[in-house]
């Protein structure tokens, strides 16, 4: 095993602070990587302040990594050390369940093995994620990183990036299609670029008259004021698809009366019970649907990284020192990031 320096809590009040951890040494089939970026997603923070309960401390966040190949076991194939990949939110799957043969490891019979926050299949051992110099993954899990991507702005597509990209590509979103996209944060902004680069006319919803210009800038065809009731009226009826990256309990109600019949309202940002109650005449009288989606396989992550490449797809980030990432997180919770931090994990390793 082998030592590294990495950042971490070690409870719901602690922040997160430096701390070393243990990484495993290489089994036949892993790839040790030394990690240049790692992006923050909203779950780091979810996961650190145990929002959702279940944390075990200590935790190790961070599961949108790049960095570079330093050894491999002696049964890889795919990899070569100096190569430059990345880390998703997955790190493992049991690979003989109905979800792991169809490429859909995220569904895995036995649970989601994340990143951070479980433990390794084999020896029980805690996983740590990314905000750490290396790390240790199976092959299997490990993507190559287009040459042509900027490796820190690519880190977010492992995870932003998958979880907007996985729905719209399920639902068949294409030419001609109309997308709205409620929200436009880390997930919001890349709904809108994936929807367009499908050929859809897109449309984001927002609360604030400040962003109408923002969202213009990101590609958007339209804006709607979702507090106008006015513009909600002229919206009825009018989208194919609603793409609901709003991370936090919102109404539901007056998004399902914009669907055309047979619309769908897919949701990726909220984790909590609805409230208010969703009204089923909604989707009963035009037979419109709630559809859930979570991440993608490997695969499909793959798929997105080799999407983003060929139509010059990155997420909008702002750098970061990682002395500096509870500062980030206070700036988070006022969504006061556009859109999406990264950390320059050279600032871990030289400190």
């Amino acid at each position: 095993m082998t030592t590294v320096k990495a950042y971490g809590a070690t409870a719901p009040d602690s922040g997160v602070h430096p701390l070393n951890i243990e990484r495993r040494a290489l089994r036949d089939t892993d790839v040790a990587i030394s990690i240049d970026y790692c992006g923050v997603c909203h779950s780091d923070l979810h996961t650190v302040e145990n929002d959702w309960g279940g944390t075990t401390y200590p935790i190790v966040p961070g599961h949108e990594i790049v960095g570079t190949v330093t050894a491999i076991g002696p049964n890889v194939t795919k990899y070569k050390v100096g190569d430059r990949v990345g880390v998703g939110c997955l790190v493992d799957s049991c690979g003989h369940c109905g979800a792991c043969e169809h490429d859909e490891e995220q569904f895995c019979a036995e649970g989601l093995h994340g990143t951070y926050g479980g433990v390794d299949r084999l020896d029980g051992t805690p996983n740590h994620g990314g905000y750490s110099e290396a790390i240790v993954v199976k092959e299997s899990f490990v993507l190559s990183i287009p040459d042509n991507l900027d490796p820190a702005a690519a880190a977010p597509i492992l995870c932003a990036g998958i979880t907007t990209y996985s729905p719209l590509k399920h639902v068949g979103v294409k030419k001609g299609d109309k997308v709205g996209v409620l929200g436009m944060g880390g997930l919001g902004h890349m709904g809108v670029k994936f929807a367009k680069a499908m050929g859809a006319e897109v449309t984001i919803f927002t609360r604030s008259v400040s962003k109408v210009d923002e969202a213009i800038s990101q590609g958007a065809d339209h804006v709607i004021i979702s507090t106008d009731e006015s513009q909600m009226a002229a919206a009825s009826e009018q989208f194919d698809y609603l793409l609901d990256t709003i991370p936090v309990e919102h109404d539901f109600n007056p998004y399902l009366n914009c669907l055309k019949y047979n619309g769908v309202h897919i949701v990726v940002g909220q984790l909590t019970p609805l409230e208010p109650a969703l009204n089923t005449a909604a989707l009963v009288l035009k037979r419109r649907s709630v559809m859930g989606s979570l991440i993608g396989g490997l695969a499909e992550t793959q798929e997105v990284l080799d999407f983003c490449a060929k139509h010059d797809i990155t997420c909008d980030i702002e750098m970061l020192d990682m002395q500096d990432i509870n500062a980030a997180y206070e700036r988070m919770k006022k969504g006061d990031v556009k859109y999406r931090f990264v950390i320059d994990m050279a600032t871990l390793k030289a400190s």
